[in-house]
């Protein structure tokens, strides 16, 4: 099998950004978004999913927001898990997991199908729970997290689910088995069949 590894770099008048990707890894990271708790997330995501990952924003406009910087990192990860994956022959395709954390479970379902899709997190609380609301860290929320996995859906061509139960409002508490969950449900995805020799699609493409 091809190493599958890609590097994409993008350069704009907001971010500089410079990521590095093996999907057959060895869990290998270094990350440096300069948003701490997304560098945290990221690390998660990338051990849980066994791959190999560094990600460096080089230049970020912080001094405005985290929002460019936060929002492009979800684009060139998208891009890069695109490059590497190639035409996509002999994976797996739709992967799934389920990772709790305190009483928070988060579900998250993928699909490379070529045709992105993410409509937010979905969060249900128990009846009784007196507010909905997430807590805020001073640079991060779910706002900027959604933001960032439509950003990520989009550029990878991925159907996205995710969906989080319990009664935590710790921003921190939430994301963490999100992360995870996301990686783990990559590495399924993102895993060769030998059963399958082409594209797993029945109209032979995935675009």
């Amino acid at each position: 099998m091809e190493k599958r590894i890609a590097e994409v770099n993008r350069k704009t008048n907001e971010t500089e950004i410079s990521i590095k990707l093996n999907i057959d890894g060895t869990e290998e990271r270094k990350i440096k978004t300069g948003i701490g708790l997304l560098d945290h997330m990221l690390d998660l995501f990338a051990y849980w999913g066994h791959f190999d990952l560094e990600a460096i924003v080089n230049w970020g406009d912080f001094n405005i927001d985290i929002h460019h910087t936060n929002e492009d990192v979800g684009i060139v990860l998208g891009q890069v898990f695109k490059k590497a994956l190639g035409e996509k022959a002999g994976i797996n395709r739709i992967g799934s997991a389920s990772v709790p954390m305190e009483e928070v479970t988060a579900n998250v379902t993928v699909d490379i199908s070529g045709r992105s899709f993410f409509k937010g997190i979905q969060v249900q609380r128990p009846a009784g729970f007196l507010s909905p609301e997430i807590s805020k860290t001073e640079e991060y929320s779910l706002e900027y997290a959604n933001h960032f996995f439509e950003s990520f859906a989009k550029n990878m061509g991925l159907n996205l689910i995710i969906e989080l139960k319990g009664g935590n409002r710790d921003l921190h508490t939430n994301l963490e088995p999100v992360f995870k969950a996301l990686g783990i449900a990559l590495d399924q995805a993102t895993g060769i069949d030998p059963r399958r020799k082409g594209i797993p699609s029945t109209k032979g493409v995935i675009d």
